[in-house]
């Protein structure tokens, strides 16, 4: 496997990142078989593991910790996340310095390490200045707690703003982003690439499978198959709605390009996100070790130009078929904000 360049950072890590949300109550609560995915992954060549928090609790930092023993610790980089609610507590969550000492240190005790790689805000925070944030954040490196940070699913001023304020206050910069982008998300090639390559910003993709819409699964006219996903948010699938109905079109075309190329429909979908400038890492998230398989040997495909041009006369530059698929919506657009009292 070829390595690639975090951002500015200097650390090398494999074009697929292996995602662990899947792992614990959320997707696969046998932790051995989870371990197994880890472990095959790891040995497959790839060194980047990302996980996050509030995946199943904190159950999936655990199994990861789990999977880590025995390894050397040095061997892969290891990144966690911050920012949901992890209790009823109102300080329990959010970006502030006093929820971020509290997650860290959880963190480290269920990974079982006394570092963690890249230590990631999992969302924006609008009642948080990014300036106490990114603070907390520099005293963590600066203890050594914490090697480098980034964000997830910033908007592109949002990314901006960081980086301004890291200047102008000698904080620590975030390094890299993670927004969600795939074949059927592509707002983030409106601004927020943009914004990362323009300050040497690593990207790390999530959810190149578009939520298991790329995997060939969700079919028109066909029972949406029982996933987690399809049971909490249904409206998700509901082939009604304009813009899945256009998703399910077009993963019939997606399905005649992916055979025209000898490959499978996730091989193309991984492999679609990896041929942008801007993309480091695309994030896999399997259950099964049949799903890790499935995935590794996307890294190494390279798409012809008639497949790319296809596929952006399909879903064209910039567009989300589905704008809930976009991953954050800013509160800004809510009643609240947008109205006198």
């Amino acid at each position: 496997m070829e390595y690639v360049r975090l951002g500015s950072t200097g650390v090398m890590v494999s074009p697929l990142c292996l995602g662990t949300m899947m792992f614990g109550q959320l997707g696969n609560p046998d932790h051995d078989e989870s371990i197994e995915v880890i472990h095959a992954a790891l040995d497959a060549g790839i060194n980047f593991v990302d996980t996050a928090n509030i995946y199943s609790d904190g159950e999936s930092e655990e199994i990861v910790g789990k999977a880590l023993k025995g390894r050397n610790r040095d061997d892969v980089v290891l990144a966690t996340k911050f920012h949901f609610p992890m209790g009823e507590d109102p300080n329990r969550r959010g970006n502030s310095k006093k929820h971020i000492f509290r997650a860290v240190e959880d963190s480290l005790r269920r990974l079982g390490t006394d570092y963690i790689d890249l230590y990631q805000v999992h969302r924006p925070d609008p009642l948080t200045d990014i300036a106490e944030t990114l603070g907390a954040l520099t005293e963590l490196v600066r203890q050594g707690k914490v090697r480098y940070i980034g964000s997830t699913t910033f908007p592109a001023g949002d990314l901006i703003e960081a980086q301004w304020v890291a200047a102008d206050r000698h904080l620590e910069r975030f390094v890299c982003e993670q927004p969600p982008y795939s074949i059927l998300v592509r707002n983030i090639e409106r601004t927020a690439l943009a914004a990362a390559q323009k300050y040497g910003m690593g990207v790390i993709v999530w959810s190149p499978l578009a939520g298991g819409w790329l995997s060939g699964k969700f079919r028109a006219g066909r029972p949406v198959e029982k996933t987690g996903r399809a049971e909490r948010i249904p409206a998700r699938f509901d082939e009604s709605l304009p813009g899945n109905r256009r998703k399910y079109e077009v993963i019939e075309v997606l399905m005649d390009l992916a055979g025209k190329e000898g490959i499978s429909l996730v091989e193309l979908a991984v492999a679609w996100v990896l041929e942008h400038p801007a993309v480091t890492s695309a994030i896999i998230g399997p259950r099964t070790l049949d799903h890790l398989t499935g995935q590794l040997r996307a890294a190494e495909i390279k798409l012809s130009t008639e497949t790319l041009d296809a596929i952006d006369e399909l879903v064209p530059p910039g567009v989300t078929l589905n704008p809930a698929d976009n991953g954050y919506e800013p509160v800004w657009l809510e009643p609240r904000y947008r109205r006198r009292g």
